[in-house]
């Protein structure tokens, strides 16, 4: 039988940290209601009758003999319809429902039920009276926007006979079915489930990643492709574009549900990402793209502690809508922002620190968080394959990528996506850097590419490949001795990769056209510049002068092949694959 829990006092305030005396019978990870105006917070460390407490609020004029009162449970989400279309802060309080309430600046102790209690949902049975249901089957679903249908679930750890189900419409704490195990005790079930955010939840089983994650960003699907339920890290110094990154995948990544996590970056960031998104356009549907997205913001200016709890809390989101059967793409940027609340919290609490100052447990933290992305069959009778795909930004100081966040992300997550200062500052977006960057699920993206995109296309992206890579060491020649030094096959090669860099891999995020690229025209694309380089080659091989080839009006139109609308890409490919030919059979016969 649970200790009873006795209201505490507190003895000590350390900025976010309070440490108060009486919480007999509380546990760690408990959520507790500090001072008079009642903050948010969460017991992190238990020593003795001591208790320490993190707060997700400013503590100024929190004091010492102020009360701190223990909830009995631990920080959990709030989880059912209304979560989509929905813009939280880190601890999932509604920021728009706090706004209408408390205006703009958000007053400390101000709370809101994550999901409204007014409106009504129309709910729609799968299950019959007298049916036997377990723990993830699904009871029935809710219409909770235009994208996306809510089905709504037997919570985990609960199974029996099915006593009652309703039909019609019922707000999120409405029962609406009961449900009896078999020990007789009654279950009322509604929409909404509550769920410890630093618990994962269930499933069946985990299974090996199969395809990959389609983005539309040509040198990630292309060179560096993440895979679903993969996870993947984005690193890169001050101005590298890690944000526009994180925004185009969230945009554009092939996941039925997103879920943006802005944790501890700027202000006028997070604002952009708020401004934009009810703006944008589903391209698959048409629909307003909030329509699947739940959007967590965490500014910079917000509370330090709260940083850690926004993660855990999208994470939560995201398993949920996981276990309906959805692929679930989970943006968190930065990764270093939450380190440094941890760092923050374990220097308060006094913990021996580790490498740059950040807590011991950084790894396992970070590992437990990117652990929980995956493909997995969820918990239910009816099987349903779905996925957490993650993908972290890391903004190391200075473009240190041997400083321990970076470094502990990477030993956990299969994709390394480097962007590189230098490239932003020669204005090439997205800035990852070919030669650095990495990705491990290179065998199980090239075969499911080459039988459902184009027969050809590994064998495109490992010639891609060399050709950067051959640049590269050319490169190092060129700066000693000078491009004139090279052999008239070397300096064609150095101007195919050119046309690699210039006319693929670089990708405008603000085009219309250019900001979202089909496989099939991605593999077009490459087809036709490295169709111009065999072409070439062949008549280098005949004698014909260099100069004479890399001087044709066709070279122009190659550059802007990229910008061809999608509906007219394969006629142009092929045509343009032709006057290539015919352009260096002309210069061929002048020569």
């Amino acid at each position: 039988m649970a200790a009873e829990r006795s209201n505490g006092t507190i003895v000590k305030v350390s900025g976010p940290l309070v440490v108060a005396r009486g919480l007999s019978g509380s546990r760690m990870f408990e959520m507790v209601k500090v001072g008079e105006l009642g903050l948010f917070g969460e017991i992190i460390e238990i020593r003795g009758d001591r208790y320490s407490v993190q707060v997700y609020e400013e503590t100024e004029d929190i004091a010492p003999g102020q009360p701190v009162i223990p909830t009995g449970a631990p920080l959990s989400a709030e989880l059912g319809p209304g979560l989509l279309k929905s813009i939280y802060d880190g601890v999932q309080r509604p920021l728009d429902k706090l706004m209408a309430g408390y205006g703009e600046f958000i007053v400390r102790g101000a709370a809101a039920p994550a999901l409204d209690r007014e409106k009504a949902w129309t709910f729609t049975p799968a299950v019959q009276e007298g049916e036997e249901v377990s723990g993830g089957d699904i009871l029935g679903t809710v219409p909770e926007t235009e994208l996306i249908v809510h089905k709504v679930m037997v919570p985990p750890g609960i199974s029996g006979r099915v006593e009652s189900i309703l039909a019609g419409n019922f707000t999120v704490e409405a029962t609406v079915a009961v449900v009896v195990d078999g020990e007789g005790r009654r279950h009322p079930l509604s929409l909404l489930q509550r769920w410890p955010v630093r618990i994962p939840r269930p499933i069946a089983s985990k299974l090996p990643p199969k395809r990959p994650l389609l983005t539309g960003q040509r040198i990630i699907d292309m060179l560096f492709p993440v895979a679903k339920g993969g996870t993947a890290c984005v690193p890169g110094p001050f101005g590298s574009g890690k944000t526009v990154v994180q925004h185009q995948l969230a945009k554009w990544a092939d996941a039925d549900i997103v879920i943006f996590i802005g944790c501890g970056e700027r202000g006028n960031e997070m604002t952009d990402v708020l401004l934009e998104f009810p703006e944008l356009t589903d391209p698959k549907t048409g629909r307003p793209i909030m329509e699947r997205t739940v959007l967590v913001a965490n500014t910079s200016n917000m509370p330090v502690a709260a940083r850690e709890a926004s993660v855990f809390t999208g994470i939560t989101m995201a398993e949920y809508y996981r276990d309906m059967g959805y692929s679930v793409a989970l943006m968190a940027d930065s990764t270093s922002r939450w380190a440094e609340a941890m760092r923050e919290m374990s220097g308060r609490l006094e913990e021996m620190p580790g490498d740059e100052g950040y807590p011991a447990y950084l790894a396992s933290r970070l590992a437990a968080f990117y652990e929980r992305a995956g493909l997995a069959i969820a918990l239910g009778r009816e099987r349903r394959e779905s996925s957490v795909t993650i993908i972290g930004a890391v903004s190391p100081a200075g473009g240190d990528l041997s400083e321990p966040v970076t470094q502990s992300t990477l030993r956990v997550t299969k994709v390394f996506w480097g962007l590189d200062d230098q490239l932003a500052f020669q204005r090439h977006f997205p800035a990852i850097n070919w030669l650095t960057s990495y990705s491990l699920y290179q065998d199980v993206s090239d075969p499911w590419y080459d039988e459902n995109i184009h027969p050809n296309w590994s064998r495109l992206r490992r010639q891609t490949m060399v050709i950067l890579k051959k640049e590269a060491d050319l490169q190092e020649l060129v700066r000693l001795v000078g491009m004139d030094s090279l052999s008239p096959r070397d300096r064609l090669l150095m101007e195919t990769a050119r046309m690699v860099r210039e006319d693929f891999l670089n990708q405008s995020a603000f085009d219309d056209i250019d900001t979202f690229t089909s496989l099939g025209k991605q593999a077009l694309i490459l087809d036709v510049i490295l169709h111009f380089n065999r072409e070439a080659e062949a008549r280098l091989e005949h004698g014909q002068a260099l100069s004479s080839l890399l001087d044709l009006p066709v070279m122009e139109e190659i550059a802007r092949f990229k910008l061809t609308p999608e509906g007219e890409i394969e006629e142009r490919a092929e045509a343009l694959k032709q006057g290539i030919t015919r352009a260096l059979n002309g210069a061929a016969a002048k020569g």
